[in-house]
């Protein structure tokens, strides 16, 4: 009974703590409000709207029965919207978009950090902060790092892209990452970005919440004013506008290229997105390169050396700051968390555990897991972990069973088959459900897999994702069970090929676009005689040659009286637009590309690419 006493008053000690944790986060999100925007709605110049500021009113209130508690609470602090004073001189536009966007007063100007996803949102934020801190002009523009949720409104602040007058501060390799990241695998990774943000499911109880992460992601125009200025070692500072800055260079943490910021007259660390109002993803479920949860806490360490005893305030690129001596126990304990998870991952991997094992095994030590910061709200620590495994082991678990694995609709085949037929496994499944639904889930996924006309089967295991996504902690997890339940009720969406934005195409480097070109190669199309086509852009000093040969796509420099069977010659942009599927007679007929030699040769090398869709099936066969 003594033991029973001890055991319900640390629970209860536990849960005052967790609650006392909630309401200083809470106290946080709502510090320093300044005001927010008379017009909830912000359009774009043909009328449409891009972001509705009431949009995530239905969490007003209680949890829904259909929504983590915990995700519901957190998301009600990211809901808050508005300009907020983070300390003198130091200002946030929040829930305008996925990220935040900051505004640094100079002695004659702001300089403008993270300026959001798209032009729309972010000229909003800018009007605001003029309408309530008054109209001065931009001094510098700064990138923490090279997602498109931090650089994509940039002309809606920058119109003329400053003109090159104005300083355009990134961290070295921005531009490359910026736009290479998701360049050769952009279209699967498109089509599974739609399941982690839930980007065709309605916002509602039932629906879309937020990825947890930022409330939500603006569909507006995006843009990018390339860096004037890269950031290329730690402890590099600048002065502009009175300001006083200084740089730490965290590559490979949570972006390929990104960096924290030092106010020191200001005492404010600005953390970027290597620190968060929740656990991050080593790997993103829309894909990714693996990131280095070692470097990430590493990283946090030496920001926590270089700047912590000068820091009274840490802000990030997304959800709200910390202040005062919970700003630095907040990073500590949230670096304690990626360092926990990299080196227990590690722990059991070494113990000869698999990534699966090791998911289901690890958990975070109470005392850190009671944070709110470092809860699952977007990235997954269970997923975490499977991520640090892979880093270090990759997919094989070592398992020769599982080397050369039956593809999964051949598998489902013989699976189902095995089991006594289609109507043995409904019915197991059936029983399975609502009582051991990752069981259900095994079982329907195959049923589907080896018969996709089984509507029953179908509807049963939509309905088993939508229960799995409505008792989610995570937002990304909650997006991908819904997203799966609609799907199987309604398939795939019809949507066309990806259009890169005019920015982003203008600064893809011409030879990064043709090793997409590469990837893009049909074997049994391109046959096997040999070609070299000659591309040259008559508006920049390229010149490249593209050679097929052995089923393989190469290009390099076109060197003087190098052999080709044909040449394009063109402004770059038609170049690109031609090889991206644009008829090749339409722009010859309008004078827009010039072609000598072997037309049959372009034309055979054209008719050889594929194009990509992102409306392929994920989760039927």
């Amino acid at each position: 009974m003594k033991r029973l006493c001890l055991a319900i008053a640390a629970a209860l000690a536990l849960s005052g703590v967790a609650a006392a944790d909630e309401q200083r986060e809470n106290a946080f999100a709502d510090r320093g409000f300044v005001g927010t925007r008379a017009d909830p709605l912000i359009k774009a110049a043909d009328g449409r709207t891009i972001w509705d500021l009431r949009g995530w009113d239905f969490l007003e209130g209680p949890p829904a029965p259909t929504v983590d508690p915990d995700f519901w609470r957190h998301n009600q602090r990211l809901r808050k919207n508005g300009l907020f004073k983070v300390a003198d001189g130091i200002y946030q536009v929040r829930g305008f978009d996925a990220a935040n966007v900051t505004f640094i007063e100079g002695r004659t100007g702001y300089i403008v950090m993270d300026p959001l996803t798209s032009a729309e949102t972010a000229k909003a934020a800018y009007d605001l902060v003029k309408d309530k801190l008054g109209d001065k002009p931009v001094r510098a523009m700064i990138y923490t790092h090279s997602h498109v949720d931090h650089f994509g409104g940039s002309r809606g602040i920058l119109p003329d892209g400053g003109q090159g007058k104005i300083p355009v501060i990134a961290p070295a390799g921005f531009l490359e990452a910026a736009v290479s990241e998701n360049v050769l695998a952009g279209n699967a990774m498109s089509r599974r970005s739609f399941f982690q943000f839930g980007s065709f499911l309605p916002r509602s109880p039932t629906g879309q919440i937020s990825s947890g992460l930022g409330i939500g992601l603006s569909p507006g125009t995006q843009t990018l004013v390339p860096p004037t200025r890269l950031i290329t070692r730690t402890g590099e500072t600048l002065t502009i506008d009175g300001v006083k800055l200084e740089f730490q260079l965290t590559p490979g943490t949570e972006a390929p290229s990104e960096m924290n910021l030092f106010l020191p007259d200001k005492r404010a660390l600005h953390l970027s997105e290597n620190a968060n109002a929740s656990m991050h993803n080593l790997l993103p479920v829309r894909g990714a390169l693996v990131r280095d949860a070692k470097a990430w806490a590493d990283y946090l360490t030496e920001a926590e050396v270089r700047y912590g005893r000068r820091t009274d305030v840490i802000f990030n690129s997304h959800a709200w700051p910390h202040w005062g001596p919970p700003a630095l126990e907040y990073l500590a304990k949230h670096r304690d968390a990626y360092k926990f998870l990299h080196d227990q991952t590690v722990r059991l991997m070494n113990k000869g555990y698999t990534g699966v094992e090791i998911a289901e095994r690890l958990k975070l030590p109470e005392v850190l897991a009671r944070e709110p910061y470092n809860k699952s709200f977007y990235g997954d620590f269970s997923l975490n972990t499977k991520a640090v495994y892979q880093r270090y082991m990759g997919w094989y678990d070592g398992n020769p069973a599982n080397l050369r694995a039956l593809p999964p609709e051949e598998l489902a085949t013989r699976y189902v088959r095995a089991l006594g037929g289609p109507r043995a496994v409904l019915r197991m499944a059936q029983e399975a459900a609502g009582r051991d639904d990752r069981w259900a889930v095994e079982l329907l996924n195959r049923l589907v897999f080896a018969h996709p006309d089984n509507a029953e089967a179908k509807e049963l295991l939509a309905s088993v994702y939508q229960r799995m996504g409505f008792a989610a902690q995570s937002g990304i997890i909650r997006n991908v069970y819904l997203n799966g339940a609609q799907e199987l009720r309604r398939g795939p969406p019809k949507l066309p090929g990806g259009a890169a934005t005019a920015d982003i195409v203008q600064n893809t480097p011409t030879s990064m676009f043709l090793d997409l070109v590469a990837v893009r190669l049909d074997p049994e199309k391109a046959g096997s005689a040999p070609l070299a086509i000659g591309v040259v852009a008559t508006d920049r000093p390229e010149r490249h040659l593209v050679t097929l040969r052995n089923s393989v796509l190469l290009h390099g420099p076109l060197g003087a009286g190098a052999r080709t069977d044909a040449t394009l010659e063109g402004p770059r942009g038609q170049l690109i637009a031609v090889l991206s599927g644009q008829p090749l007679a339409e722009a010859l007929a309008a004078g827009r590309l010039k072609l000598t030699g072997d037309r049959a040769a372009v034309e055979r090398l054209l008719a050889s690419l594929d194009r990509f869709t992102p409306d392929f099936p994920v989760v039927t066969p």
